[in-house]
């Protein structure tokens, strides 16, 4: 055929994703275009993960909540569980967030045809944490997010992260992380 052009298509993302039981995982959810809304819902947020716990066992080892994404690291009782952990709390919240966070917000024809609300990201970025430094990294990570971005200059500072239980435990002083320099993770 003369003129034909075969229509653009996106490839698919081949994801392989680790499942051994007993690891922990490294999570990154994020909300749809960054829209800032978990901590304006804490409470729905908090209700989300007690409501994944009721289906599901695994611990939360760590976590920070910024206004537009969290980190987490989890040990789920059965490693196949993490994904589903992670669907159950985006679903739960999206069920009962109110539209006025996120009426504003477009989305692309394909999301609005497949059901999803402008809320969640439809990806996560997860990593399977294999050696006690890269739990250690991980763990600094996630504590010193919010100072990363400019949410505050001190980690104690930053009441939605689990920093403060660490603090309590003995693992952290409560003035880590007040140094003068740019932490690369990558």
């Amino acid at each position: 055929m003369v003129g034909y052009h075969r229509p653009y298509r996106k490839k698919m993302s081949n994801y392989k994703r680790v499942f051994v039981d007993g690891y922990c995982y490294f999570l990154t959810i994020v909300t749809h275009k960054r829209n800032r809304i978990l901590i304006s819902n804490i409470d729905l947020l908090r209700d989300s993960f007690r409501f994944s716990k009721e289906k599901y066992c695994y611990n939360i080892e760590a976590i920070v909540i910024l206004p537009d994404h969290f980190h987490m690291m989890i040990r789920p009782e059965v490693a196949l569980h993490y994904p589903k952990i992670v669907s159950n709390i985006k679903q739960h919240f999206s069920k009962y967030c109110d539209p006025q966070y996120y009426c504003h917000i477009s989305q692309s024809k394909s999301r609005i045809k497949a059901g999803y609300k402008p809320i969640w990201q439809k990806k996560y970025y997860e990593h399977t944490i294999r050696s006690e430094d890269d739990y250690n990294i991980r763990l600094d990570y996630i504590h010193y997010n919010p100072v990363k971005h400019g949410y505050v200059t001190e980690v104690k500072d930053w009441q939605y992260s689990s920093f403060h239980q660490y603090v309590k435990n003995g693992y952290y002083d409560h003035k880590w992380g007040n140094f003068n320099k740019n932490i690369n993770y990558e």
